[in-house]
């Protein structure tokens, strides 16, 4: 949706602003990595991404949409996996496109999660990020949805949900039927 798209673009925009290297990215239910995309056409400063989501369809479909940092030594990849089970260093099987399956293990520097509300048990998936790990949160207020499981009510909300020892930015998006909330900063 638009709202999805201006809220990414909104994230990548604070984010250059910072002018710091990402490290290893993990995208967090990150659906069909619309948001990788973007980054590789940004001024992010990154090794690489991985994006996680508990749906099987989404890999493939992300791996397609960012193809060219899939096949430039796997600057991208993308893997079915419930953030939930995440250990860290985190170990997940992974599917190249003939289909054949590798284990890979990556150890974020960078989590996004541009999907808060959509987290079931949140405050669980939260705690399990290791400490000194730079986050960057986005949810949103739309309780009329009905996958959204963990909305919250305003960023002081937000805040509450996601304590971050560091904080580099917090802030409001209004996008016309609900607002998207989002914080940067270590944990």
């Amino acid at each position: 949706t638009w709202g999805q798209l201006k809220s990414k673009r909104w994230l990548i925009y604070e984010l250059e602003k910072k002018d710091f290297s990402l490290g290893t990215v993990f995208l967090c239910a990150g659906w069909y990595a619309v948001l990788a995309a973007m980054m590789f056409e940004s001024k992010l400063k990154y090794d690489k991404i991985r994006s996680f989501d508990i749906d099987d369809s989404c890999a493939t479909i992300a791996d397609t949409i960012n193809r060219k940092y899939v096949l430039d030594e796997w600057k991208f990849k993308a893997s079915k996996l419930d953030i939930h089970k995440m250990e860290y260093p985190t170990t997940y099987i992974t599917e190249k496109f003939s289909g054949e399956k590798q284990q890979l293990t990556d150890m974020p520097n960078t989590i996004i999660n541009t999907s808060c509300e959509h987290i079931i048990n949140f405050e669980q998936w939260f705690w399990r990020i290791p400490s000194r790990t730079l986050c960057v949160l986005q949810s949103n207020n739309f309780f009329d949805c009905d996958k959204h499981v963990n909305c919250v009510s305003n960023l002081y909300a937000f805040a509450d949900q996601t304590p971050l020892d560091r904080v580099f930015y917090e802030g409001e998006l209004d996008c016309n039927k609900y607002k998207r909330f989002m914080r940067i900063g270590y944990k």
